[in-house]
């Protein structure tokens, strides 16, 4: 097929048999590709899915830091990074995980919650400090009850992939009888430490998000002639698949600097009235 891609198994460009090809060649190429596109490549022919599932193809996707993973043992590379996609592994003493984004191969962070800094959390009336099976911590922080809520984390931007937009965003559950943020904005924002940072609001009532997308629907559809309340639907936590909440803080694009650390906030300072129940398992970067 003259310009295109056909004869057996869809391996031949012009009158140049791709399966010709050295595999060892094939994998280099790939190499250069994404994690994503290896896997669609693979699909040409036999040739092509054997240099794709090459350790040399699969150790170009994984960053150095796989290398400090020393108990973690696997019969090849693509699985080893398959493994890092689907499950995390704890860093820096624990209080941190690494994770990489399946389709990009782009470095995941979640800060635990004691790598966070949370006022009083050290104050058992305010705050306490519990193990619970569904969280990849050792340890996760409950808010008791208080009326000031500061909860801040940083994360060296080298640290980051380079020349990758990011999101951050806070995890949490909310516990049994949870009260004082139903109808309480939280501001959020995401910056450099030393600068202000773009500031958000958002809402961590996950039941009045609820409510408030069966709002928005009919809007949605043309039905209504303006968003209810003027409040948007990323206002408000939805569920992950690991069955926490989570409520996007902010966003940040890392040029590839190797200097500085980013900051994450979550900020209720302005009501005055008591408020508790919310289960803090940390804040998580993730490639957008």
């Amino acid at each position: 097929m003259e310009g295109g891609i056909g004869g057996k198994e869809g391996t031949t460009c012009g009158t140049f048999d791709l399966n010709a090809l050295p595999q060892d060649f094939i994998a280099v190429v790939l190499s250069f590709t994404s994690p994503r596109d290896a896997c669609r490549l693979s699909l040409v022919s036999t040739t092509f899915k054997s240099a794709a599932d090459s350790d040399t193809v699969w150790e170009s996707f994984l960053p150095s830091e796989y290398q400090a993973f020393s108990s973690l043992s696997f019969s090849s590379k693509k699985e080893l990074y398959l493994s890092l996609c689907e499950n995390p592994v704890l860093v820096d003493g624990g209080r941190k995980s690494f994770s990489l984004d399946r389709g990009s191969g782009k470095k995941c962070y979640m800060l635990s919650a004691r790598d966070l800094y949370i006022v009083w959390s050290d104050t058992p009336t305010y705050w306490r400090w519990v193990s619970i099976p569904e969280s990849r911590f050792e340890e996760v922080a409950e808010l008791i009850s208080v009326c000031w809520v500061e909860i801040r984390g940083k994360i060296s931007i080298s640290m980051l992939s380079p020349m990758t937009h990011y999101k951050a965003y806070l995890v949490f559950k909310a516990a049994t009888g949870a009260y004082g943020f139903e109808f309480q904005p939280v501001e959020v924002s995401v910056g450099l430490v030393g600068t202000e940072g773009r500031k958000r609001t958002v809402y961590l009532d996950s039941e009045r998000g609820g409510r408030q997308r069966r709002r928005i629907a009919p809007w949605r559809i043309g039905l209504q002639a303006s968003a209810p309340s003027g409040v948007s639907d990323d206002q408000f936590p939805k569920v992950r698949v690991d069955g926490w909440l989570e409520i996007e803080l902010g966003e940040f694009f890392n040029e590839g600097c190797v200097d500085g650390e980013l900051e994450m906030s979550v900020l209720e300072v302005k009501g005055g009235h008591w408020k508790g129940g919310l289960v803090i398992q940390g804040i998580e970067m993730r490639p957008n």
